[in-house]
């Protein structure tokens, strides 16, 4: 700013600037662009445009020299593409899943380690880069963000609030910084000291005040706090928060994500950037990406939320003055931001800005938001993680026991999905996706995938088990769809291996035949009879898995695929170490009413037309015979609806109802339809079936997570294996109820059946968004149970 003949011109100017924007950062912007004559006000006309970059990168836990290589592709990217500013996901250098290897003094090293070497390149020069790593600090661990420029390290913000539920143990390894709103001194480590020559660094909680804007984190977690920290900065002056994450993919939640950054945007104004972890770093999880830039509640740019590629950089140009102008023009805020506490920063001589020119750099503007529907999710999200998890495992193959049912077939087409969206990316020339296929698919003399068919030929080998008990129908539909697909199919009858072991079990107990019910039998017959074919499907399985390979003279190993459902799952209707029990289940996670949406999707647009006869089939185990008079059905078998094991489920889960307040919630639910005697009956068969197969869920294979009712144990609900199945206490208080409600019923139920009209609670189900009623959300998929990051 250059002062006129009168001093006063000079404080109106900074006044004035002050009171459109509330920002502080805007003082030395307004200093350089403003000029002041005769105690007037004249503004340069220069906008602060700044081109930003975000990323998704497709880390893998403890893979130190590929994360190192994704990082500095994706910075290199960024600052070719001409952006000042760069930002990656969470932990981005040791990947986010290394869980107890936190615990790890070496993990902590190599990724300072790591960071050294960007540093010692020339990578930040003229881009500050935000980049996620662990450190220690006065002998606590914290999941940290550190800022980079020019080779030097400017600030180590670690992250205030830790996400320690659903999935997420963050407590476990690291400590949440408490001081909020201070700075202290790090002591760097020896590898950064010989880089950068840099003793001691700031650390805690702050923000870099750069001469033309402010810049600050807000880590995963913090975004879906209550009391956000992007609230007070943006109070505080800061114009770009940066959120670098690890938020994995769930069906129906990236509007969740969306709508909370563009709420936060356009209640307070300012740039918000995320990135993400995307693709499958070792475990259960699927982060899908989706790094996304918003400016006062538009989005300006959006990555893709699942992809084949390891680095995908998005960048977006925004208008530094919008944003002031915006807050400028709330009173409201400003009367808010005036009495903010003040967080400390780091002034840092260096411009994000550059001068506008209409060639390459003037601001981004707003696009519309890209969903995908429910059922592509599952097509999507799970092909992704298959292709991660066989490229990574060093597999060859998947091998799937091929039922003709609704379950292995959803898994065979996400596999299809699979192989299509790998031809897509080689097509686009993705060298790593081209490598990747080169070596799984064995190919030779410069050959590469050219066709999905052809790639689910060499990849995914299927399998249809039969025995005495299985029709042509569904043998047929195996064999067709495998066709469809591509995939290499056997047709195996295992009546021979059954009869040894039937023969084994008559040679050490002369006299004693085991007969199914329908032939007589009694109930522990006709069950050990049917769990005999299923595990023995599961040791052949694993069987062809290993040797087949080796039969048709071809490198490698296959990985065997479970085709168990999430609510098969938590009523345990599945036999312990049957075709459960594979290597991993695409599907474990995923309910029977969306694989039945999705079987009808995948008809359509994966080109798989068997899949609409698979799904129009009533599901089936096919483990009893078939007469005249008996078929057996699954929903028979487990006396519930797949809709109702669903409503139980996320009663259950999400809305953490026990025995008693799941009967209460369900006779709103079924107010009119059902008395509460039959309810009640309702809910004490699932708690009995759900307790007595609970243990079952020690041993579930591991899945692809994507309900939040799901019942894994291993990692996802926490909860013991062995209960008193009864429930005394709780059914004794559900009967007290019954005689309560029943003699307050207004009148017989007969005329509401008949008609079969749609209960009062089932009418307001659309209007469910929340968590609010229980009783109406409980069919409700999008209901989410929490806002996990």
């Amino acid at each position: 700013m250059k002062l006129g003949g009168q001093s006063n011109g000079g404080i109106i100017c900074l006044f004035v600037c002050w009171f459109v924007s509330g920002l502080r950062a805007c003082e030395q912007f307004c200093f350089v662009d403003c000029f002041c004559e005769f105690g007037g006000l004249w503004r340069v006309g220069k906008m602060r445009v700044v081109k930003l970059a975000t990323c998704s990168l497709n880390q893998w836990a403890m893979d130190f020299e590929g994360n190192l290589a994704r990082t500095k592709q994706s910075i290199r990217e960024a600052r070719n593409a001409g952006a000042t500013f760069r930002v990656g996901p969470e932990l981005e250098l040791c990947g986010y899943g290394c869980e107890d290897h936190f615990l790890e003094g070496d993990t902590l090293k190599h990724s300072w380690e790591c960071m050294a070497e960007i540093l010692a390149s020339d990578l930040t020069n003229g881009i500050v880069c935000d980049i996620g790593l662990p450190v220690e600090e006065c002998g606590v661990r914290y999941n940290c963000r550190a800022y980079c420029l020019d080779g030097q390290i400017l600030l180590v913000r670690p992250k205030l609030y830790l996400a320690n539920d659903g999935n997420y143990r963050e407590l476990r390894w690291f400590s949440s910084w408490k001081r909020l709103r201070e700075l202290e001194t790090y002591q760097l480590p020896e590898c950064i000291r010989e880089v950068t020559g840099q003793e001691t660094v700031p650390f805690g909680d702050g923000y870099l005040s750069f001469e033309d804007t402010g810049v600050a984190s807000e880590t995963c977690e913090e975004l879906f706090t209550p009391s956000a920290p992007h609230i007070g900065l943006s109070l505080g002056g800061v114009e770009i928060i940066a959120n670098g994450s690890g938020s994995h993919h769930q069906l129906r939640k990236l509007n969740t994500r969306i709508e909370l950054m563009q709420s936060a945007t356009s209640k307070c104004g300012g740039v918000y950037m995320y990135a993400n972890q995307q693709g499958c770093d070792g475990g259960r999880l699927y982060y899908d990406g989706c790094a996304c830039i918003m400016v006062n509640g538009d989005v300006v740019a959006q990555g893709s939320q699942f992809s084949m590629k390891d680095v995908e950089v998005v960048t977006a140009c925004v208008d530094l003055d919008a944003v002031s102008s915006f807050r400028g023009t709330i009173s409201s805020l400003r009367e808010q931001a005036s009495q903010e506490p003040r967080t400390p920063s780091i002034a840092v001589k260096f411009k994000l800005s550059r001068p506008m020119n209409m060639a390459n750099h003037f601001p981004s503007l707003p696009i519309k938001v890209r969903y995908h529907d429910p059922y592509e999710e599952i097509a999507l999200g799970p092909a992704c993680w298959l292709w991660d998890y066989l490229r990574r495992s060093g597999a060859t193959g998947y091998l799937l026991p091929l039922s003709g049912g609704a379950d292995s077939s959803s898994v065979a087409a996400i596999v299809g999905c699979m192989c299509q969206l790998v031809v897509k990316a080689v097509r686009e020339g993705d060298k790593q996706v081209i490598a990747d296929a080169i070596r799984m698919g064995n190919y030779r003399n410069d050959e590469v995938p050219e066709s999905a068919d052809e790639f689910a030929q060499r990849l995914l080998h299927t399998v249809y088990m039969g025995t005495e008990n299985s029709s042509h129908a569904t043998r047929d539909r195996a064999k067709r769809l495998a066709g469809e697909i591509g995939a290499s199919h056997l047709n195996v009858n295992i009546d021979v291996v059954v009869k040894a072991l039937l023969t084994l079990f008559e040679s050490v107990f002369p006299g004693r035949k085991l007969r199914y019910k329908v032939h007589g039998g009694t109930q522990t017959e006709n069950l050990a009879l049917q769990n005999i074919q299923a595990r023995i499907r599961m040791v052949i399985a694993f069987m062809l898995a290993s040797l087949m390979p080796w039969v048709r003279s071809k490198p490698g190993f296959l990985l065997v695929l479970g085709s168990a459902n999430v609510d098969e799952g938590l009523r345990g209707y599945l036999t312990k170490y049957d075709c459960s029990s594979a290597d991993i289940n695409p599907i474990g996670g995923i309910s029977k009413g969306d694989i039945r949406a999705f079987l009808r999707w995948g008809a359509l647009n994966l080109g798989y037309g068997t899949l609409a006869e698979v799904e129009g089939a009533p599901p089936t185990a096919e483990l009893e015979p078939i007469t005249v008079k008996y078929t057996q059905t699954d929903e028979i078998d487990m006396g519930m609806t797949y809709e109702e094991l669903g409503m139980y489920g996320r009663l259950r889960k999400i809305f953490r109802c026990g025995p008693v307040s799941m009967f209460e919630n369900l006779c709103i639910r079924w107010h009119g339809r059902l008395t509460p005697a039959e309810v009640a009956q309702k809910v004490k068969d699932f708690f009995k079936y759900y307790s007595i197969n609970r243990h079952k869920m020690t041993t579930l294979t591991p899945s692809y997570h994507a309900e939040n009712y799901s019942p894994e144990d291993n990692r996802y609900d926490l909860r013991q294996f062995l209960y008193n199945t009864r429930w005394p206490w709780q059914f004794r208080r559900i009967d007290q109820l019954v005689d309560k409600y029943e003699t307050s019923m207004p009148e017989p139920l007969t005329e509401f059946r008949q008609h079969m009209q749609p209960t009062a609670a089932e009418a307001a189900a659309p209007n469910s968004t929340g968590l609010g009623v229980p009783a109406a959300s409980s069919g409700n998929p999008q209901a989410s149970g929490n806002l996990q990051k």
